[in-house]
This record gives C-alpha cells, structure tokens and sequence, in this order.
C-alpha cells in the first residue's frame, strides 16, 4: 500500500544547493533487493547511451532513492516546501547512464561526465511516460521529489536528464555563445526518444502518452519541445518557464536594473530606486523577498547566462564580478541587453521561443516569482501563443502569491503559497483534457486561499 508522508523541515537552500546541487553522488549500487523481480531487466538497452547500470528496487521514490545512492537530496533542496507530502512505496526499475558527451561537469556517480539521465519504470504501468529536464543548473535528479515521486505512484514511467552540462559554470560548454543551452533542448529530446524505447523493451508496447513537465529552465524545456517536437509529446505541464525572446524581454533585460537599484534601496528605502526595481517588472507585493534573491539569485543568474550568452561584455574575465558596484568597469548591474551588439541578439534568438506549440501546455506561473517576474515572463509567452492563433492548446493560470521556489514559502507563510500542488491539479487537468477530451478550467489568477493546507492543496477552479 502506498502511504503519503510529509516532508523534514529545513530552511531554503542557498546558491550552491539552489543552483547546482552541491553535494557528490556516490556510486550507484549494482542492485538492490526488490519485492518482485524486475523482467528482463538485464536485457534492456537504452538506445545511444555510452553507459548505463540498472537496479531493481522495493522503491523508486525518494523515501528510499536519497539512502540507497539512486536520487541525491541536494540536487532538489529548496525546490518543495517543508510541508509536502509524497507517496512512497513505489516498487520498479531504476537506469541511471549517460549519452556520449565531452564535458564532464556532472560529477554524479563519480563519473565525470555530462549527459547523464535517470529513467525509473514502475512494476505498476499505467501506459504512460513522463520527461522533465532539470530547473537551474542541477542535474538529473533534481526533480525527484517535485514531480518523479507523484508521476510514479500514479504509474507512470519517469525519465529526467540534466540537460547535457550543469553547475554555475556550465557557460564553459561548448564553443559558440549559446551552444551550452542549445544543448540543453538536444538532450531532452534524444532522451524523450531513447525513454519511449526503454518503455516500449520493459512493458512489450510504446507509451500510449507521453507528457513533458518542467520547473524554471525544465518549464523552458517544456515550452521548446512542443514548439519544435510536438510529435514526441501528449501535451505538457510549464511551471514557470524560463522565457527566451531574441528582442526581449528576457532576464538579461529585468535583472540588471534590480542589480543596480537594490543596494540603495535596502540602504536608505530610496523611493525612486524603488520604482525602478517595480518598472523593470518585479511586483509589488514582493519587497519581502528582494534582499534574499539579491544575495542568492540575481547577482549569480544574471553573470553566468550574460557569460553563456555574451562572453565578450566582461571581456577575458570568466562571469564578470560578482556583487560589483554599478560604475564599475564591465559591471553586469549596468548590463543593457538593448544596446547589445547583434550577435548578441542572435545568440539569445538561438534558443527562443515563438508560441507555435503543437500540442497542449498549461502553464503555472506565481503572481510574486521575484527572479522570473511574471509580467515579463508568462503574460508575454500566453501572448505569444495567442498571435501564433494556438490559445487552444493553452492553458494559463497565474498562482497567487506564488513564488520562483517553494522552499521560500516556509520563511514566509503569511505572504506565499507553494505551486507543487497546483502543478499536481495542473497535470491532473491534462490528464482529462488529452484523454477524455475534457477541457480545462478557463486561463484565470487562482487565489491565495486564507486558511488552510496551502502546501498539499490547490484548486484550478478557484
């Protein structure tokens, strides 16, 4: 039987937990007891992998995986709330393995090598697969307890990649500006193909539906592949996507100005840095959290995707200075995308998005997300795709009071709400509507209930 529990408290993580997962993955075990065998195991081939080590185990959710060396606690701290609760008791088989790759970033395993995936198969199959690529910089395992957990219990097969490089250095990947996160679509895709090939040597048939899902950059990810692989999928959750426009907006027009202005106004209260803060989108409302993602977030996002993206602005150095004072020589606080040369702006159209998706998305993204603003990140993607003429296929439902990272809602309870469960109504509604052809609530702001079990439940209704 499978059982829910709720999970440990902790503070939310800092940068290195919260962008990289910084802890070292040991070897994964050979094998593991299980409560059944796993059939034909042993004879599964994951197509275009260099490596892979496969295991049978009793469970494949992180109540077991974190302990047993098949999932790593770091990879996903600060991405949930306290609070959350999970199934446990999911019993299957577990690959982890790597495609053929040249960078060595993820040090997961002990492997040194980057490309590396995880694809879980429950013994229990209900016919359908989901693929995640991973939010941030982490690696593979960083959507575990966000979503692997809940898709397995409800029978799904589970395949995750950390999207071909990881860490707040992954800029050193590749050798055109762009090509680290150009990569980052390629290995979501190759993985979507080998993992519908996996599924189809376990259970004797292909999945009869195949669902993307993803937070922050996985949101991006998501995005990306039902624009440009809408083949490959069933329809797709986007928890906050990451928003890509060759002419803007994108976090390298919106972060420098919060960068610039912070500092005077945490010192002094100035009001007109202030509103500047407000005018390059941050809501207001989200005061409370600025000071935590000026130290954690901003600083670090902005410096190391401008480096990904335009190496040439800080000139040889690698990610400018970190926390430099506006005025100072190749500053990113006084970064100004606009007047970026050219090729710059086509680095950035590289990876950006259009809004032609071919397959159903809804998109959940929280009115206070105070690194990803709202206004310039998803209010401009459901535009997008409403002048593509596909608001069809879209849903939207802005979350009240929800943020970037639930983790935060435990600093501040009387001013967020987590997502994680409106992501779980949210891919129940996809469910219905690609199944049985039941359309989903109408695009709406979902309130912040007053009271309640804010970390366990959400309502697309209202």
């Amino acid at each position: 039987m499978r059982s829910f529990r709720r999970r440990p408290g902790r503070p939310p993580g800092l940068a290195a937990a919260l962008l990289a997962g910084a802890a070292l993955l040991g070897p994964v075990p050979a094998a593991a007891a299980a409560a059944a065998p796993c059939p034909g195991l042993n004879r599964i081939a994951v197509p275009g992998a260099e490596k892979q080590i496969s295991a049978c185990l009793t469970d494949l959710t992180t109540a077991a995986t974190v302990a047993s060396g098949h999932s790593v606690a770091a990879d996903f701290a600060g991405l949930t709330s306290a609070g959350a609760k999970n199934p446990t008791g999911v019993p299957g088989a577990q690959i982890d393995g790597y495609f053929p790759d040249s960078s060595t970033f993820n040090t997961a395993h002990g492997w040194n090598h980057d490309s590396q995936f995880v694809i879980r198969l429950p013994e229990h199959w209900n016919g359908g697969l989901v693929v995640a690529g991973t939010p941030g910089v982490r690696r593979q395992y960083a959507n575990d307890y966000a979503i692997s957990d809940w898709v397995l219990a409800r029978g799904y097969a589970y395949a995750a990649t950390d999207k071909g490089n990881s860490g707040a250095a992954f800029y050193q990947d590749g050798v055109r500006p762009g090509d680290a996160l150009v990569e980052w679509n390629t290995r979501v895709t190759q993985l979507t193909r080998a993992a519908k090939a996996v599924v189809a040597q376990r259970y004797g048939r292909a999945p009869r539906r195949t669902y993307a899902a993803g937070i922050s950059n996985g949101g991006y990810l998501v995005r990306w592949q039902l624009e440009n692989h809408p083949e490959l999928y069933t329809g797709g959750v986007d928890w906050e996507g990451t928003l890509w426009r060759e002419q803007g907006p994108n976090l390298l027009d919106f972060l420098p100005p919060a960068l610039r202005e912070y500092p005077k106004y945490a010192a002094t209260g100035d009001a007109a840095a202030h509103d500047a803060i407000i005018a390059a989108g941050f809501a207001p409302g989200s005061e409370p959290l600025w000071d935590y993602h000026a130290k954690v977030y901003w600083d670090l996002t902005q410096r190391i995707y401008r480096e990904e993206l335009d190496p040439s602005y800080d000139g040889a150095t690698e990610a400018g200075t970190p926390f430099c004072a506006p005025g100072t020589p190749a500053c990113d606080a006084d970064y100004d995308y606009a007047s970026r040369p050219s090729a710059v702006h086509r680095a950035v159209g590289r990876i950006a998005l259009t809004g032609r998706i071919g397959r159903p998305l809804i998109t959940l993204h929280g009115t206070l997300d105070t690194l990803l603003p709202i206004t310039e990140d998803s209010d401009v993607y459901d535009e997008l795709i409403r002048a593509r003429g596909r608001d069809r296929l879209h849903r939207y439902y802005r979350i009240e009071g929800g943020n970037h990272v639930d983790g935060l809602y435990d600093a501040q309870p009387g001013l967020l709400r987590p997502i994680l469960p409106c992501f779980r109504d949210a891919f129940e509604a996809l469910e219905g509507w690609t199944t049985r052809g039941e359309a989903p609530p109408a695009d709406a702001t979902i309130p912040r209930p007053a009271t309640g079990d804010l970390a366990n439940s959400c309502s697309l209704t209202g």
